[in-house]
This record gives structure tokens, sequence and C-alpha cells, in this order.
């Protein structure tokens, strides 16, 4: 793959992260125990009855965040490991090429487009 290319999507991958980061901040805090470096924070918005319900709803709704947020955060490190380690858009599963097209929509795809479509389908 063109170096100029594989930059730019390092570029985007390195903003991205940047971004995830600062996203999981603002309703999670650092875990140091736990498998992933954070945990979803309990919203504080009362002790009456309705207040307690929205406050579970939330956290509920941040749980859900939190974990999609990390994978796609565990994702964009993976791929930038595979960048410096000189092995980036290689497919994890049939070992050929990642489309190029594929990698500049989604820079941290870790498959090809037929593995992943063998996957999906059950194949």
């Amino acid at each position: 793959m063109n170096p100029e290319i594989i930059e730019k999507i390092k570029q985007d991958l390195l903003a991205k992260k940047s971004q995830l980061t600062k996203e999981l901040a603002d309703f999670t805090d650092l875990d140091e125990h736990g498998k992933n470096n954070r945990v979803a924070q309990m919203p504080d918005y009362g002790s009456e009855s309705d207040e307690n319900a929205q406050e579970v709803e939330q956290y509920t709704t941040n749980l859900a965040a939190d974990k999609v947020l990390e994978k796609t955060l565990n994702d964009i490190n993976q791929a930038l490991k595979s960048i410096d380690d000189g092995d980036y858009g290689k497919c994890k599963y049939c070992g050929n090429e990642i489309e190029e097209k594929r990698l500049l929509i989604r820079p941290f795809s870790s498959s090809c487009v037929a593995c992943k479509t063998k996957l999906q389908n059950g194949n």
C-alpha cells in the first residue's frame, strides 16, 4: 500500500483515538483493576424515585456506550500497532490485502470484505 495513504490513515486513526478518549472521559472513570481501562459512572440526579429511574436508565445507556467505544478504541490501537509493525492492511483471517477503499472508509478494519461477509453469513 502507498506509504502516503498509510500515513493519512494513521493520522485519521490518531484523531479518532483522541476523540473517543475524550468522549469516554465524559461519562466514565479510570478503572485500574478492571479488564478495560474505564468504567461507566453512575449519574446522580437526586433522590426522588423518578430521578433514580433516570439515573438507572442513563447508567444503562452509559454501559452500552462504554462497551462500544472501548471496542472501537481497542480496534484503533490494534490498527496503529499494525502500522508501526509494518503489517497494516492484511486480513487476519486469510492473510490477503484488505482493499484500500475499505481501509479509507473504516481504517481499523482487520478483515477483507470476503472474509467479513463469510463471517456474517455464518459460512
